[in-house]
Order: C-alpha cells, then sequence, then structure tokens
C-alpha cells in the first residue's frame, strides 16, 4: 500500500539478477581486511603466548583451571605486556560473547574521578554474573574490573575503591595496572596478589620482531633489529610501532640501522660526539652553536639527557667525582624539563656545567 500510494519511484526497477547481485555484495564477501597497528594484530590473544611473565601466566592458568582469582596488581615498565596479559585472560575466561557483559575496562583516558568510582565501578560491581557459554565450557561466577594506568588516579579514588572491592568480593574481582605501585596507596595493595612485570629481555624481543617481519614481509637486516630492541628499552609495544613506522617508511626495502636512527628520535652518535667535543674545547661561543643546532634540527633535550646519562656512566675520560656531579645535574634537567622548562636554558646549563668538569683539569 506504502508502495502503491508514494508511486513507481519506491518500487526497485533493477532487474532481479542484479537485485540478487546486489544483496551478495552487501555480505561483506570480497573487502579487503581493515588496517590495524600492528601492536593491535599481534597482542596476545591467550595467556600462553604472554612472553616473559611466567608467574602471572602461572596464576592465571590455575583460575582457567577453575581455581579461584584473587584481586590482582600488575606494575612494571610500560610495554611489558600488562593489559594484554588480563584481556587475554578475561577473553578465556568467559569467551566472546560474555566478554562485554562481565569486564569493565577503565583507563587514564576515562573519568576516573571519586564519582565515577563511586557510581559506575559500584554499580558494574553490584552486579549479578548471570549467563553461561555457549560452547558448554565452564564460566567463573565473578566479573572483572580493569582498571588501567591505576597510578594516575587521585587518593580520594583509590580510598573510594577500598569499601567496594571488599563489599562486592563475592561477585567482582579487580585488576588495578600501573607504571608506579608507589603511587598506589598502601590500604588497596594490600588488598591485592602484586605481580611485577620485568622489563622483556633482548632474545625475546628480537624474536618476536622477527616473527612480526616475517608475517607482514618485512626485510630488516640483523643489526637493525639488535638496535630496535636497544633504543626500545625493553618496551615491545614501542619496538613494534618502531618496526611498522620505518616499514612505511621504506615501502618494501631493506630497513637498516640508520632508518631505525630517524624513526626512534635517537640523536646520531656523531652529533653527540660533537656536542662532548664542544664541552671539551672550553669555548663558550662554540658550545652556543652547537647547542642551538641540536634545537633546531628537532631533537628532543630529554632524548639527549639519556643519551648523555649513559655515555657518561660508561666513559673512562671522568673520575667518579665528576660523574657523580654530572649525573646529578642530569636529574635536575630531566625534572625541570619535566616541569615545563625551556628546552634550550636547559642545555645551555647541562653543557655549561659538563665543560666546567672537563675543562678543570686541563
Amino acid at each position: 500500500m506504502q508502495a502503491f500510494l508514494k508511486g513507481p519511484s519506491a518500487i526497485s526497477t533493477k532487474p532481479p539478477a542484479a537485485r540478487e547481485r546486489g544483496a551478495a555484495g552487501s555480505g561483506g564477501e570480497g573487502k579487503k581486511p581493515r588496517p590495524v597497528p600492528w601492536v593491535e594484530k599481534y597482542r596476545p590473544k591467550n595467556v600462553d603466548e604472554v612472553a616473559f611473565q611466567d608467574e602471572v601466566v602461572a596464576v592465571l592458568k590455575k583460575s582457567l583451571e577453575g581455581a579461584d582469582l584473587p584481586n590482582l596488581l600488575f606494575y612494571g615498565p610500560p610495554g611489558t605486556g600488562k593489559t594484554s596479559t588480563i584481556l587475554a585472560a578475561a577473553r578465556e575466561l568467559y569467551g566472546p560473547e560474555l566478554f562485554r557483559q562481565r569486564v569493565l575496562e577503565l583507563n587514564a583516558s576515562d573519568e576516573r574521578g571519586i564519582q565515577v568510582i563511586r557510581e559506575k565501578v559500584k554499580a558494574f560491581a553490584q552486579l549479578t554474573a548471570s549467563g553461561s557459554r555457549s560452547d558448554g565450557k565452564a564460566c567463573p561466577p565473578f566479573k572483572i574490573v580493569i582498571l588501567d594506568e591505576a597510578d594516575s588516579m587521585t587518593s580520594a579514588a583509590q580510598a573510594a575503591l577500598r569499601r567496594t572491592m571488599e563489599k562486592e568480593s563475592k561477585t567482582t574481582r579487580f585488576c588495578l595496572i600501573c607504571n608506579y605501585i608507589s603511587r598506589i596507596i598502601e590500604p588497596l595493595t594490600s588488598r591485592c596478589s602484586k605481580f611485577r612485570f620485568k622489563p622483556l629481555s633482548d632474545k625475546i624481543q628480537q624474536q618476536r620482531l622477527l616473527d612480526v617481519s616475517e608475517k607482514e614481509n618485512v626485510k630488516i637486516s640483523s643489526e637493525a633489529v639488535s638496535y630496535l630492541v636497544k633504543v626500545s628499552e625493553g618496551d615491545l609495544r614501542k619496538a613494534i610501532t618502531f618496526l611498522q613506522s620505518a616499514t612505511r617508511l621504506m615501502g618494501g626495502k631493506e630497513i637498516t640501522e640508520n632508518i631505525v636512527t630517524e624513526i626512534a628520535g635517537v640523536i646520531p652518535k656523531e652529533t653527540m660526539d660533537g656536542l662532548l667535543s664542544a664541552c671539551q674545547s672550553g669555548s663558550f661561543e662554540r658550545l652556543e652553536t652547537v647547542a642551538k643546532n641540536l634545537i633546531n634540527e628537532g631533537y628532543a633535550v630529554g632524548q639527549l639527557v639519556n643519551q648523555l646519562h649513559d655515555i657518561v656512566v660508561e666513559s673512562d675520560d671522568f673520575s667518579d667525582k665528576q660523574k657523580s656531579i654530572i649525573v646529578e645535574k642530569l636529574a635536575e634537567v630531566d625534572k625541570c624539563l619535566a616541569d615545563g622548562a625551556d628546552e634550550y636554558l636547559q642545555l645551555m646549563s647541562l653543557c655549561a656545567l659538563v665543560m666546567q668538569q672537563l675543562t678543570q683539569n686541563t
């Protein structure tokens, strides 16, 4: 009737064969897979794929076999698999159907003040865990609340969480994830089983990077892989991101150590040597020129601080007393940069002290 009232335009004029082709085309066949960041694409899908964190994996496997799961606190450097581990465990526990109902994940990008803890988290924790898995596997009688980057939560919000953790212990387990355990209040840490995630070993990182390179058909030299591991400092997420960026930049050509240096924002060795030789020369004008060039070329002074620290500590050109004075200054500059100080002034202040230490004996 509606079609009749609207006129002939409402009735499809396509021949039946064309209509069938259109319906078949809309089924999603022949679509290209969506491009996904490699970090997400190669994130562990189950607990067995988590690398180098044996204690945590052992506890979670027991839980998957039917044992009860305690409240968890994962801490350690970024890129070591903290979030991936609990998400993989939750997917295995609940399966794809119940995962969304049973898991609440909040990270630093979400509002997590005291009000959210009192309302959203409390309301989720009070819900009864119901439903069963379609594949017939046993499903635990509790839900999981994942609070990622918990060290950025206010003390008041952390304090509000204490009572909820105790009160809802029959239906809910909490997993707190942070980089710095010292920023979590003592009453919360005492309610959780603590697991420290170690920075990944060079060997495991190299193996993972080679696996990803093989699957993505990336040509990369062994020196570039070793250097990629070195600049990522145990952070596998950073290493995989650099690898993807370098692949896009090279467009099928082999990735070399120089490309990794460029992508990672590492200051080249020649530039660092030039800065130290300017400090050694005792000429303030020369030092000022080198420092200005460094800033103009877009190098981050924070990166320079980290690299200079390694050079000074490993160098034989400085006495122990000189090393201690320079390292103390490096810490001071790092704090000032974190507080938003001017990069050029901090760089000049640091270099002036290094010059003082290098030239006082000559």
